[in-house]
């Protein structure tokens, strides 16, 4: 869309504002894994005040670079990626901060924008037709999948060889607490669809415990009949959430009970429990559901951290970050997968 011999249309400078705001929204992502949703307003107002720009230019251009450097890349890019960020959002496969990052992307950046700088001209890849919010969509998912070589290799050289290694990585069970993302260990061994994290802080807010009281008396917290008679509120799970006044966790009627009987030959069994950790009472307090956590996957991850020190989990997937990488790659260098292919 840029005549030869400019740096770049107006549209084109102007979408580069979605640089900086990715990068932080990327940041947060990756840090705390919440993004407010009013970062995408502006960004979807700019993107329809620069579509609608866009489109006046190519109109007064003439029919060809209307029809197929405007019309058919927009609406790839509105009818494609838009139902593609729907779908993913819908079925769980992303969360809505990326949905709507990828919805914003579609208004933003319909056409291929073109940068000169000196005798280049960016991107260098660009596909016929092709719609520039999808070129950055599959540039993220290419980045995404090189993800897991990543973790491998950082196993790999610290000598770290599990069957989850091209997922997550062990830490302490100190380090938890402030960790986003999911557990990957159960009573049974190792497992992909582990604890949510965030489900666990907010199970513990809502004690009134630290992961260490937890740790040093796990008997006393498994019996449900220590649940506090009025709960803290569990916030969301996020690391800095408040999590309001902290309790005792509960209180049983003697600090002696314990989670074991004693038999007549002095052996002991471990008391079976009908809501052990008070989980199933837990989920149902809260409004709404812990990230989709059950009761038993509560129980699990609970019964790991009060004995393990330490713990493979896995950092989950903040897509924010491969779509910004994504970003980058597709103003730069244009479109991986047409690069790759050629």
């Amino acid at each position: 869309m840029t005549p030869a011999g400019a740096v770049a249309t107006g549209p084109d400078l102007c979408r580069l504002v979605a640089v900086p705001v990715f990068a932080w929204v990327a940041y947060r992502d990756l840090e705390t894994r919440r993004v407010s949703s009013s970062v995408w307003i502006p960004l979807a107002l700019l993107g329809t005040a620069l579509l609608v720009w866009d489109g006046w230019l190519a109109w007064t251009a003439g029919e060809t670079v209307w029809t197929y450097d405007f019309l058919i890349p927009t609406a790839l890019s509105l009818g494609l990626v838009v139902p593609i960020a729907y779908l993913f959002w819908w079925v769980g496969g992303f969360g809505g901060a990326d949905a709507k990052a990828l919805l914003v992307l579609a208004v933003l950046f319909p056409t291929f924008p073109e940068y000169t700088l000196g005798s280049w001209t960016l991107p260098f890849e660009t596909p016929p037709l092709g719609a520039f919010s999808f070129t950055i969509l599959t540039n993220a998912v290419l980045v995404g999948v090189a993800l897991p070589l990543v973790l491998a290799v950082r196993n790999a050289a610290a000598g770290r060889f599990a069957p989850v290694m091209v997922v997550g990585w062990p830490i302490s069970w100190e380090r938890v607490p402030e960790t986003h993302g999911s557990l990957l260990e159960t009573p049974a061994g190792l497992t992909r669809s582990g604890l949510d994290l965030d489900a666990l802080r907010m199970y513990l807010r809502w004690r009134g415990l630290s992961l260490a009281e937890v740790r040093e008396r796990p008997d006393r917290y498994r019996d449900p009949a220590s649940l506090p008679a009025e709960p803290n509120p569990p916030t969301d799970g996020a690391v800095t959430a408040d999590g309001g006044p902290r309790g005792d966790g509960g209180t049983l009627a003697s600090d002696d009970d314990s989670a074991a009987a004693e038999a007549e030959d002095g052996s002991t069994t471990a008391i079976e429990y009908d809501d052990p950790w008070g989980a199933e009472t837990f989920l149902d307090d809260i409004e709404g559901s812990a990230y989709g956590t059950t009761p038993e996957t509560l129980r699990d991850g609970l019964e790991v951290l009060a004995r393990e020190e330490t713990v493979w989990v896995s950092p989950g997937t903040p897509f924010l970050v491969p779509v910004f990488v994504g970003l980058l790659i597709a103003l730069g260098y244009g479109d991986l997968l047409l690069g790759t292919l050629l």
